[in-house]
């Protein structure tokens, strides 16, 4: 039987960083709320569903998207976690004589990603894959097959930091503030390469060096080395404001249809700039933060939050499409987006996706508990390479899939990640085999709880 969350929150060590634990539910949270507030789906003249989006009915949101694009928190929070989640195996390692602390650090922190990662795949794939054996689609329905992955891209790039901090923290022990300075001026240089001088694809360089470098302040924010966190939100806010104010950057912070640069995909500089403000910003309260969450039932809250969140994250499209196929189902008409009449039915449809979502969580939850595992030595140093090209694995697959999508199974509809065309099944295939590789690798490693 599992351990109860009250009993989770009770058995708090008193030493740990509740406020992370806050920002990590924080930020998924507001990811999810959102992507439902986003949404504005419509019927055309030829009756077929289409989904939009309102910043772009309403372009003077896209202002909410330096608040409210909080992706950049959670991998700056996953920076501190994996900073200390890997020197606490190295100091095992160093203890016992050995092993492979690479592949027991790969499975500890990606167990209870992959494995409801992998639960959603494998139920979207099979519905996906009888639907178009049945002859069925069309309408809604075929956007959500194409939407409901496209998430996944975090579960991507988040494989890639876990993939990368053994390297990056050494960096950082060695060469502090400069590693990070040097992912900075790396993501500098490749904005100058792309839009002052023309050269192709450099761009896509940004997913590691804008991303890495909000990771490696979460390696600084381990050490207690982010002491003036005013300096942090200050620069970045300013920085963002002049490069979208003077530069060809986009205002909104996420992707928009139609724009002609993307400040997400690939990252720019500018979107560099907003991580920076956020992880100053979210710093600034960590104080008043910290003495809410000594309260019991509000500590407990969190925990319940963290145990449920990867799980709710993956399911929460699922449910925001399902409340628009029911409303089309019973012919329940739907305003023009932005309308008075589309704000009013905004409450409704939030608290509808929020109990699917609810549904969905009960039904999906314990895949994301991890494995009780027997306390054994580190696996061999041997399995470090197999955990290498097993995340590797995972990580062109998750990324192909939210390329892709579930739909056209049978055509063969492929996707281009980075220089190859990716199919569907391809993708699936590369992730379920990187995932069990990873385990494999990392088998004799005890499973950590909930951090």
């Amino acid at each position: 039987m599992g351990t109860s969350v009250r009993e989770l929150a009770a058995g708090t060590p008193a030493g740990r960083d509740r406020y992370i634990d806050l920002l990590r539910v924080a930020s998924l949270g507001t990811v999810v709320a959102g992507h439902w507030l986003m949404a504005a789906v419509t019927v055309g003249a030829d009756g077929r569903a289409e989904v939009g989006n309102l910043l772009a009915v309403v372009p003077g949101l896209q202002l909410l998207t330096w608040a409210l694009q909080i992706m950049p928190v959670f991998f700056f929070v996953g920076g501190f976690s994996h900073a200390l989640s890997y020197r606490s195996l190295r100091r095992k390692a160093e203890a016992s004589g050995g092993g492979s602390v690479y592949s027991a650090f790969l499975r500890a922190r990606l167990q209870r990603l992959l494995r409801p990662t992998m639960v959603f795949i494998g139920v979207w794939g099979a519905l996906a894959l009888a639907l178009q054996l049945g002859g069925q689609g069309g309408g809604l329905l075929d956007v959500a097959l194409r939407l409901v992955a496209q998430p996944l891209w975090f579960i991507g790039v988040y494989l890639a930091m876990v993939a990368c901090t053994p390297p990056l923290l050494r960096l950082h022990e060695r060469w502090g503030w400069g590693a990070f300075g040097a992912l900075v001026a790396a993501a500098g240089a490749v904005d100058v390469a792309r839009f002052a001088f023309g050269v192709p694809y450099v761009a896509f360089l940004n997913f590691a060096f804008v991303w890495l470098a909000v990771h490696q302040l979460g390696f600084l924010r381990a050490d207690g080395r982010l002491r003036m966190p005013y300096v942090l939100a200050g620069a970045g806010l300013v920085g963002a404001a002049l490069l979208v104010a003077l530069g060809p950057y986009s205002l909104s912070m996420v992707g928009m249809p139609g724009e002609r640069v993307s400040n997400m995909a690939p990252p720019t500089f500018a979107l560099l700039c907003h991580g920076l403000w956020l992880v100053g910003a979210v710093e600034l309260l960590r104080a008043p933060a910290t003495r809410w969450l000594t309260r019991p039932r509000v500590w407990r809250g969190v925990v319940a939050a963290n145990g449920v969140s990867m799980t709710a994250f993956l399911w929460h499209l699922t449910a925001m499409l399902g409340v628009y196929g029911l409303l089309l189902a019973l012919d329940v008409p739907l305003p023009e987006p932005a309308s008075a009449a589309w704000w009013a039915q905004v409450p409704l449809r939030l608290a509808a996706a929020a109990a699917l979502t609810a549904a969905l969580v009960a039904a999906f939850r314990r895949f994301e508990r991890p494995a009780p595992v027997r306390e054994q030595a580190l696996p061999r140093a041997a399995s470090g390479p197999t955990a290498a090209v097993g995340v590797t694995l995972c990580l062109f697959g998750v990324l192909g899939l939210s390329m892709v999508g579930f739909g056209g199974l049978l055509e063969g509809r492929t996707a281009m990640l980075v220089a190859v065309h990716v199919t569907a099944p391809a993708a699936v295939a590369m992730a379920l085999a990187g995932w069990l590789l990873v385990e494999r690798a990392g088998g004799l490693v005890r499973a950590c709880r909930w951090r």
